[in-house]
């Protein structure tokens, strides 16, 4: 598709931004934080009583590189595209304050650091980190351009955090790490989708074809049913984690409440399908994963 609009930034705006500021920008500190947030709250929730504050600080900061190295690598491959978009036009590659060349190599050191910090717990833990960057960067970051199908893609190293988290204590792959890895690969799709929907014409100018299209160009209406489905699909996750003992009852009663909740935001993005049950379902899916993990962690 072919960009109708560039948004521009006045010449004299990289006075506005220092260093320190360019590489928050870089990292997407926001987006790292609760990466490193989901990761910590599955180590705390499979360790328990046995958790240290030494694996907390090798598991946070090792985990936050490894994420900050993806967000580097995926700007450097989407500066000719971010220019397109409202929300990324002043990144610091897009507008020339920072070299890509230097963005590479901030993400090459923080790769090796990162990795080798997530290798102290166990040869899985490093190995889950490593395919999260290689997956996010280098799959979901082309495919973004192409198809559809990169929202399913994202969601795996969107989810990894989870399962990281536990690996790190287990140094195995159990059936709460399955558990609660599906759970927040699921929870991305509405949580995505409604955001898309929000950001459809931005996504649409930058070339991203991440939304389904009916045949006049516009967002399909069955995006809203598409969320309920995934949403929906939640439940025999949370039963069968129950099931196998990973989780007492009340965590998985709290659990299944505020994912009927998510559902219910889901169901009225599809009945309505406009900007408010749109903004209604993005801000809950804000507080779902906090909700759960708080839930699994407590009871």
């Amino acid at each position: 598709m072919k960009n109708t609009k560039t948004y521009q930034i006045d010449n004299n705006s990289a006075k506005k931004y220092s260093k320190l500021g360019d590489y928050i920008m870089l990292v997407k500190l926001r987006l790292s934080l609760l990466v490193v947030f989901t990761s910590i709250m599955s180590y705390l929730i499979v360790a328990g009583s046995s958790a240290s504050l030494v694996a907390i600080f090798f598991l946070g900061v090792g985990g936050f590189l490894v994420t900050a190295a993806a967000n580097a690598l995926n700007q450097v491959l989407e500066k000719d595209y971010d220019k397109n978009m409202t929300r990324t036009a002043d990144r610091p590659i897009t507008t020339g304050r920072m070299k890509s060349s230097e963005a590479v190599m901030f993400a090459g050191l923080s790769c090796l650091v990162g990795v080798s910090m997530l290798a102290l717990f166990n040869p899985l833990t490093s190995l889950l980190g490593m395919l999260s960057l290689i997956c996010y960067s280098f799959v979901y970051t082309p495919m973004k351009r192409y198809s559809t199908s990169a929202v399913a893609i994202g969601a795996i190293p969107g989810a990894l955090p989870a399962l990281i988290g536990c690996t790190a204590f287990e140094g195995t792959i159990t059936v709460f790490g399955i558990g609660i890895f599906a759970l927040q690969f699921l929870w991305q799709f509405p949580h995505f989708w409604a955001i898309g929907y929000l950001s459809y014409d931005d996504y649409k100018n930058a070339g991203y074809k991440l939304l389904p299209e009916d045949e006049g160009g516009k967002v399909d209406r069955n995006l809203g049913l598409h969320s309920t489905m995934y949403a929906l699909l939640m439940i025999p996750v949370i039963g069968t984690m129950f099931y196998f003992g990973s989780v007492s009852i009340l965590a998985s009663v709290l659990v299944l409440i505020t994912s009927l909740v998510y559902i219910g935001f889901s169901l009225n993005f599809h009945k309505k399908f406009d900007r408010d049950s749109g903004l209604k379902l993005m801000f809950y899916s804000f507080v779902y994963l906090p909700l759960i993990l708080a839930a699994y962690l407590i009871f």
